[in-house]
């Protein structure tokens, strides 16, 4: 048996950087952006207004109060996105919207509630003049041209993850499609005859086959394209035929057929059709873990063979899979993020190998605090559906006390921490 982190270097040295592809930028999000994005314009394109008012010259104000309002005369009004060529001249005013183009001659905004707007209009009065009450500076409530991006500037660098904020960036200087590192695409393959697929009836001594979905959707959630191969039946060529259906993957994850059973036919296929890196870590669940590559047509293509029982196939997935497809993605961020606990549990472990424990973490009094969810066996899948977390024991530790401090891996943030 090898180490978690030798098998994840083993794993990781088999994948690199996927090449780019033009992406519609809604589909982007998660994507790596595959080149260095400069603007070719300014944003704000011209100075507008960051608040509703009355464009002025501040020296026009001079003196304004509340008692005493400097009162001037209203020549026109324009909205955002049109433009006037009404001029803002000394003792003049022009309404205008946020975002607005301010007009020529203006140096400030004032805003609707440092002026009489509001008295005149519940007098029923035009609002051909305005009172203002308050002296303002210049280049009061003006965005200017190109504050926040100026055109020839770099906007968003190489490798940069897409997220919502990258793509409102992006639609901001008007891209559609943007070049961003394609998404790995991952064949899942279940073997065994016990499986049946769901939505189909359920004869006695069959269960349906969860790991398809549940790896599915793993693949999905960290930035993979999922292709389900569906079931393959516990015989070598049942084996063999399923297989050639991924030879467009960049990723072959079957999930059972690696452990010491007769039936147990992923390392036969491995070993006639590719070779074997290695297929046992020390890691509790998930000891029977095959890796290497297979030979699908002209291609090889890195092959991860997971435990079939459900726990030990998703945990192998988020410490080996997960990161391989973000590597392959452009990311840098292979780790998933950790915290320190108090442990509410007694763990013990009995034979040396590192426990991936489904624990529940919550805050308590500034404190983060981890329990057990209930039974740790690797065929109990409600496990992973009530865990947040998974508290590490390692290798040479014989047991966790109640009280003691252990690092979790989390799964998931949530509300309540």
């Amino acid at each position: 048996m090898i180490s978690v982190e030798e098998a994840l270097e083993k794993v990781l040295s088999h994948f690199d950087v996927l090449e780019a592809e033009d992406e519609e930028l809604l589909d982007s999000l998660g994507q790596v952006i595959a080149e260095d994005i400069h603007s070719t314009i300014n944003i704000p394109g011209m100075d507008n207004s960051a608040m509703d008012g009355y464009a002025v010259q501040a020296q026009s104000t001079v003196g304004a109060t509340r008692s005493s309002p400097n009162v001037l005369r209203v020549t026109g009004e324009v909205a955002a996105g049109y433009l006037t060529k009404e001029e803002v001249m000394s003792g003049t005013a022009i309404r205008i919207m946020t975002g607005a183009p301010i007009p020529k001659g203006a140096d400030a905004v004032v805003q609707f509630e440092d002026t009489d707007e509001e008295i005149r209009k519940a007098q029923n009065e035009p609002l051909t003049e305005i009172g203002v009450l308050r002296e303002v500076e210049k280049g009061l409530n003006i965005r200017r041209a190109g504050e926040d991006i100026y055109s020839g500037s770099l906007v968003l660098r190489k490798g940069t993850v897409i997220r919502p904020q990258e793509v409102g960036v992006l639609a901001s200087l008007g891209q559609q499609v943007v070049s961003v590192i394609r998404r790995p695409l991952v064949a899942i393959l279940a073997t065994g005859d016990e499986l049946v697929d769901v939505g189909t009836p359920l004869p006695l001594g069959k269960i349906y086959t969860s790991n398809t979905y549940s790896l599915a959707a793993q693949v999905t959630r960290y930035g993979g394209i999922p292709q389900i191969l569906g079931i393959a039946r516990d015989n070598v060529q049942a084996l063999e035929e399923k297989l050639k259906e991924a030879r467009d993957a960049d990723l072959i994850i079957t999930s059972a057929g690696v452990s010491m059973g007769d039936y147990d036919v992923v390392k036969d296929v491995l070993a006639k059709h590719g070779e074997v890196t290695f297929w046992t870590v020390r890691m509790k669940p998930g000891k029977p873990l095959a890796f290497g590559q297979l030979r699908v047509g002209k291609r090889m293509i890195p092959h991860l063979g997971l435990p079939g029982n459900p726990v030990s196939s998703m945990i192998t997935f988020e410490q080996f899979a997960r990161p391989a497809i973000l590597k392959m993605l452009g990311r840098k961020d292979f780790e998933k993020a950790t915290i320190h606990a108090k442990s509410e549990s007694h763990v013990k472990n009995t034979d040396g190998r590192r426990i991936f424990a489904r624990v529940l973490v919550s805050k308590q009094e500034r404190e983060y605090h981890a329990r057990l969810v209930g039974p740790q066996g690797s065929g109990i899948l409600t496990s992973m559906a009530q865990a947040n977390g998974l508290m590490i024991v390692p290798e040479d530790v014989p047991a966790v006390s109640v009280g003691d401090t252990v690092v979790v891996q989390m799964l998931d943030w949530n509300v309540d921490i």
